[in-house]
């Protein structure tokens, strides 16, 4: 529980900054189970799960993905998004390449070279898939906008937040369960302030649509900025 809690948060908290609270809060509660179920068997030691344990993790994290893609480019594009989320993540898993690759906690950020390649190809899927799901849904004129919105937001925050996995882990093991959910619950509580600046700035006569370009464009540049010094940290 601790963990869903915890990784539900980060990554809603991400996803919401970069592509609204709708599917902050879908993608992130699918998420949080998803892994807190998954880093749960390999605290554990379990023996590597089948092929349908993979299929199941998968396709719960794409209803996250399709809800909250439904909902920002309309129920086509969501369920196109859903199944080829669904089984790029298969293919990724049946590769070897899943969230608990490389698995050690520690009581610091870490990211490995196995880490940094995954994210990489989980930005070029999610891509491939928001290219892909606009033309399905007959959006071919912003079908580029939307795959680098969508692929983007969804692979840098996968990329930053595994860097921290590992003290997530650690923390798991030697932090206190009410500390960990008094964190999380700040979390939340700051992704629904950022999130709700665009609304409650109104009356000041501020324009919404800046405002969430302008908040994407920080969070995309913070994301490179930050993916770029842990990377290079790692290769040297």
């Amino acid at each position: 529980m601790t963990r869903a809690v915890t990784y539900g948060a980060l990554f809603g908290v991400g996803y919401g900054l970069g592509l609204g609270p709708v599917f902050g809060l879908a993608a992130g509660a699918t998420t949080g189970v998803t892994l807190g179920w998954e880093f749960s068997r390999a605290a554990k030691h379990q023996p590597k799960p089948g092929f349908w344990y993979d299929v199941a993790m998968s396709a719960i994290r794409a209803v996250g993905y399709g809800l909250g893609v439904s909902y920002l480019y309309g129920a086509r594009f969501g369920i196109v998004f859903g199944i080829l989320s669904t089984a790029g993540q298969v293919f990724a898993y049946r590769i070897g390449i899943r969230p608990t690759i490389d698995y050690q906690p520690v009581a610091r950020a870490r990211l490995t070279r196995n880490q940094v390649l995954s994210a990489i190809s989980r930005t070029i899927g999610y891509l491939v898939a928001g290219y892909l799901s606009a033309l399905a849904a007959g959006q071919r004129a912003n079908s580029l906008g939307i795959a680098l919105r969508v692929g983007l937001a969804v692979g840098l925050v996968t990329a930053i937040l595994s860097a921290f996995t590992s003290f997530i882990e650690w923390g798991s093991d030697h932090i206190p369960e009410k500390s960990i959910g008094v964190f999380g619950v700040a979390l939340i509580l700051v992704g629904f302030c950022l999130q709700s600046f665009q609304y409650w700035s109104t009356p000041f006569g501020l324009d919404r649509s800046i405002i969430f370009e302008s908040r994407f464009r920080i969070v995309i540049n913070c994301c490179s900025f930050g993916f770029r010094r842990v990377c290079w940290a790692v290769w040297l």
